[in-house]
């Protein structure tokens, strides 16, 4: 009977280590909030750095097998020690980046903040397998990979649901810090059950020392079979947040359905992933058909659809990885080379990507080279039940692409941004014959690329080519001309983000949230009253400029905008023309509101205005009470701090009912529900809430509260609505489980 010494240990060992580097990635997220904001970008740019310090990480276990046992354990557990002083995890103190420079700055910030620890803390898993192969009773090491996955995953999922709604940042940092300790603790006890190294059959261990090296191309294999699901979850991620849904904690799910992917493939559950390889193929060519499409007009079953062929290709390509794996003697070697794949697919779709196109392309790209490495089981294998011969075969699926090419044609020439039913019965046709031809990879891949095309694909592409669309760091904006209403408008992804009408007569005129009866729009037109003809009025985040037309002569007005790309549409008069008709000469200052405004001289604005939008979401580090406290400073001692708060998914009036109560202020909130009459579609309901330190200054600026049943009144301001118990927003702590709206993220409307 083989015995399995200390299995127990090793796996104890590897799912601690690997629950503390997926603990301390959402952590140190949230501990540069304040300093980066959360746009997908960010996190996608993390995300390559810890790609990048697992690659480290996994190299130095690689170099380190070169000795013996003993010598590995004093040099892992030495620097264990010296990593040490990085703790607790906290954030470097660096100067803030310039405009623009963010994509090289979050990098930097992270590797100075945490890159020693998550460096020594990333090699314990190949090198618990290495150790663990030590005593050839153990028997194949590989299935504590899937160990290690599930880790990563617990370590993922219970932070958003345990840690952070529970714990402020300190004691997280504090927490994490005891577990580092146990982790070494840990690495020492493994260390000592293999402090002399193999102790089994002299013979058994001279035949896997035979194994010869992997070649070139089976290495090559393995980086491109690793690259391709890593881009996958990043470009997937980016694909759901730009142009399906902007939903909240979103990039959690992708991650952890990728980590789940290896606990499947990495098992034992051979004829589970046997599975997901027949129907990864079908899966791959129905809802990755749908990769080039850009108006999924927030649609959540879009959205799980997308997901869903993530955790499958994932699944079936890294079942395929643990097929090809090598004898445990070249362990550290396969997973060196896993991990280089990672960084390689992270590299492209984090950096690369918004470099090179003006849309999320990486994701369609991806898909496809998914199709090109997948394992192709034939589904239906009709040209065996035919009797056909290999020629014959080839011409006839020559043939199906054609057909297949003709329909995606007719798609083409049919669409009209959505799937009607003749659109429909052509993607049908497509599909049918990209089943068929499963077992010739190049005629699948043409195929799926042609769904592509036929599926919203071309428009797509037309886009990229009137100029209309830019992409930077911060997302993808189209401005769209819509001349049947007379309208021109701005998308930051399906977010709604400014429109412009193109009469002449009319082009001042506020639009969307900023209409005259919205908060900001009776708050604006009231400045002049409350606070004299030379009201100082400072606006965080510039859209398409629409508030600037109700800036009144003799006012100061200032524009904080984190994202130069935006300026330059804001000030572009071919697009929109709010700035140069009605504020050309106000500056426009580029870089992070909260520490933009923390520069500015205290008490200089009558008005603080705060709507930035990364989407469909506030920004996280704008609300607490730090930002609300750099506002204050900016505010004159009567003045009014108004923040638009209309969202999909969070209710946001807790967080500053409750901001507004610990400081003593007084708040209200305008509730438009947009406009009255129908058929009106460039007025928009909206959600603003005022706040001020003066009663008296709240008095003028609404003139009393209303009933909240009331609130659908033209000029109603009424109280904020407030949660007992609800716990103040402060950059050490902030829980949006509280205020998210469950209701709306599976399509319901929440009241």
């Amino acid at each position: 009977m083989t015995a399995l010494p200390r299995r127990w240990l090793f796996v104890l060992t590897i799912l601690v280590g690997s629950f503390l580097l997926f603990q301390v990635q959402p952590m140190v997220a949230r501990m540069v909030l304040p300093k980066l904001g959360g746009a997908p970008a960010v996190w996608n740019s993390a995300m390559l750095v810890y790609q990048a310090l697992l690659l480290a990480g996994y190299a130095y276990a690689h170099w380190l097998g070169r000795f013996t046992v003993q010598r590995q354990a004093m040099i892992h557990v030495a620097l264990f020690l010296a990593a040490a002083l990085w703790l607790p995890i906290g954030i470097a103190q660096i100067a803030a980046p310039g405009p623009g420079q963010e994509a090289l700055w979050v990098p930097l910030l992270l590797l100075a903040s945490i890159g020693p620890v998550f460096f020594v803390v990333s090699a314990q898993a190949p090198l618990m397998q290495r150790w663990f192969a030590a005593d050839a009773r153990a028997g194949d090491p590989y299935y504590l990979y899937a160990a290690s996955n599930l880790g990563s995953f617990a370590g993922l999922i219970s932070y958003p649901a345990l840690v952070e709604p529970n714990l402020p940042l300190a004691a997280q940092s504090w927490g994490w810090t005891a577990g580092y300790a146990l982790l070494v603790l840990l690495v020492a006890a493994s260390a000592a059950a293999r402090w002399h190294g193999r102790a089994a059959d002299p013979a058994s261990d001279a035949a896997v020392a035979d194994e010869p090296r992997p070649n070139w191309r089976r290495q090559l294999h393995w980086l491109l079979i690793a690259a391709v699901p890593s881009g996958l979850m990043l470009s997937t991620t980016t694909h759901l947040t730009t142009d399906i849904v902007a939903m909240p904690l979103l990039w959690v799910l992708p991650l952890g359905l990728y980590l789940l992917s290896f606990v499947i493939a990495f098992s034992t559950m051979n004829r589970l992933t046997e599975v997901f390889v027949f129907i990864a193929p079908t899966v791959l060519l129905t809802i990755g058909g749908l990769a080039l499409l850009s108006s999924g007009g927030g649609s959540l079953l879009v959205a799980l659809a997308s997901l869903a062929m993530l955790f499958v290709v994932a699944t079936a390509l890294h079942g395929y990885l643990y097929h090809l794996r090598p004898a445990p003697q070249h362990l550290t070697l396969f997973y060196l080379i896993m991990s280089a794949g990672g960084v390689l697919g992270g590299l492209f779709a984090a950096l690369l990507a918004p470099l090179l196109f003006d849309w999320v392309y990486e994701h369609p790209l991806l898909t496809l080279a998914a199709a090109m490495l997948l394992p192709l089981p034939v589904i239906l294998p009709w040209d065996k039940w035919l009797k056909l011969s290999a020629r014959t075969a080839r011409l006839v699926v020559g043939l199906l692409v054609a057909v297949a090419a003709f329909a995606s044609l007719q798609m083409v020439n049919g669409w009209s941004g959505r799937l009607d039913i003749d659109v429909g019965m052509w993607g049908f046709a497509i599909l049918v014959i990209g089943v068929l031809v499963i077992g010739w990879r190049w005629a699948y891949v043409a195929v799926l690329a042609l769904l592509m095309i036929g599926v919203g694909g071309w428009s797509t592409m037309q886009e990229s080519l009137t100029g209309d669309r830019v992409r930077s760091y911060f997302g993808v904006y189209t401005v769209t001309d819509y001349p049947a209403q007379g309208q021109r408008r701005l998308a930051h992804g399906t977010t709604l983000h400014g429109l412009q009408r193109t009469d002449p007569a009319h082009r001042r005129e506020a639009t969307t949230y900023y209409g005259p009866k919205s908060g900001v729009g009776l708050t604006l037109a009231k400045a002049e009253a409350l606070a004299g003809p030379g009201a100082s009025i400072g606006i965080v985040g510039l859209g398409a400029g629409t508030l600037a037309c109700y800036r009144r002569p003799g006012q100061q007005w200032t524009f904080f905008e984190i994202d130069p790309v935006m300026v330059d549409i804001a000030r572009d008069p071919s697009k929109f023309t709010f700035l140069s008709d009605c504020a050309d000469d106000a500056p426009v200052v580029v870089g992070d509101a909260r520490l933009q405004i923390a520069q500015q001289p205290p008490a200089q604005f009558d008005v603080v205005v705060i709507d930035a939008f990364s989407s469909d979401a506030i920004p996280l580090h704008l609300l607490t009470k730090e930002a609300i406290g750099i506002y204050a400073r900016a505010l004159k001692p009567d003045g009014i701090l108004l923040i638009h708060i209309s969202n999909r998914f969070f209710g946001l009036e807790p967080v500053l009912a409750e901001e507004a109560r610990a400081r003593g202020w007084t708040a209200a909130i305008r509730l438009d529900p947009g406009p009255a009459t129908e058929g009106i579609d460039d007025l928009t309901a909206s959600n603003w809430v005022a706040l001020t330190a003066t009663p008296q200054r709240m008095t003028q600026l609404t003139g009393g509260l209303r009933p909240r049943d009331k609130a659908d009144e033209d000029d109603a301001w009424v109280a904020l609505r407030s949660t007992p118990g609800f716990e103040r927003w402060t950059d050490d702590y902030a829980s949006t489980l509280p205020v998210l709206m469950w209701g709306s993220l599976i399509g319901k409307r929440d009241e």
